[in-house]
């Protein structure tokens, strides 16, 4: 599942988000009973893990870059990202930082992956449309641009998101009877439809995609899911329904 939006509620301020006690008590016992457990976030997961706080989880951050297995003290690091780590930093040092400051676009450094946010930014609207002549920018200069609510991933290579991760977590569990992903934001979609493509094949059975409606929630979102619940508070439901 995803983290921010599915598990924990969306904040303006993103360091302060936080996953409620009873979600993290409930994914406790579920990673004793099913053999995957596990959250696939743009976070970085170090942060993923200290957020959700259960350690028996496999977290996959950074939209897919960083692998972090139960009992490691570090993520693994997609190697196709260590050629490219700092194409996306060398090429926002070269921005005008000042004028996104003004709009109050804040940068977040990930690594391989730099992230630009704008929720919160006196004209989101006007911080937005800044954003977006950067992201044309970055598509010129071989960076792959990733958008989500209110933010902008800026990626060095392609190939890589929450789809190849699924997909990557599925088929070394193999064979499974079902799988189920729960989503509310676009980046979500690849794993929906890494989902789809496994469905109803010797790797994989049953396959569900788990929408998170919300106010902001992509359209893309309710039309590709299986099901569709009402933000954290439905996402949570099912997982109740989903304990022993």
């Amino acid at each position: 599942m995803d983290v921010d939006g599915t598990l924990a509620p969306i904040v303006d301020r993103p360091e302060v988000a936080a996953v409620p006690a009873e979600t993290t008590e409930i994914l406790a016992e579920l990673a004793e009973r099913y053999g995957l457990v596990g959250c696939v976030t743009g976070r970085r997961a170090l942060e993923a893990r200290r957020m959700v706080g259960v350690p028996d989880l496999v977290y996959v951050g950074n939209q897919g870059f960083e692998l972090l297995m139960p009992g490691e003290d570090e993520p693994q690091l997609e190697p196709s990202a260590g050629q490219s780590g700092d194409k996306a930093r060398k090429f926002l040092v070269g921005l005008d930082s000042g004028e996104l400051e003004g709009l109050g676009v804040r940068r977040e450094d990930k690594g391989p992956i730099q992230v630009l946010h704008w929720r919160g930014a006196p004209d989101e609207s006007k911080a937005e449309t800044a954003v977006a002549a950067i992201a044309k920018l970055a598509d010129q200069a071989g960076l792959i641009p990733l958008w989500g609510r209110k933010v902008l991933d800026l990626r060095p290579v392609a190939g890589i998101d929450k789809g190849s991760a699924v997909h990557r977590l599925l088929d070394e569990h193999a064979p499974l009877d079902a799988a189920i992903f729960a989503g509310d934001d676009r980046t979500d979609l690849d794993a929906f439809r890494a989902l789809a493509r496994m469905a109803e094949t010797p790797r994989l059975g049953t396959a569900i995609r788990l929408g998170v409606a919300t106010e902001e929630s992509p359209a893309e979102i309710r039309d590709e899911a299986d099901m569709v619940v009402s933000g954290t508070d439905g996402v949570l439901a099912v997982l109740k329904a989903l304990e022993p």
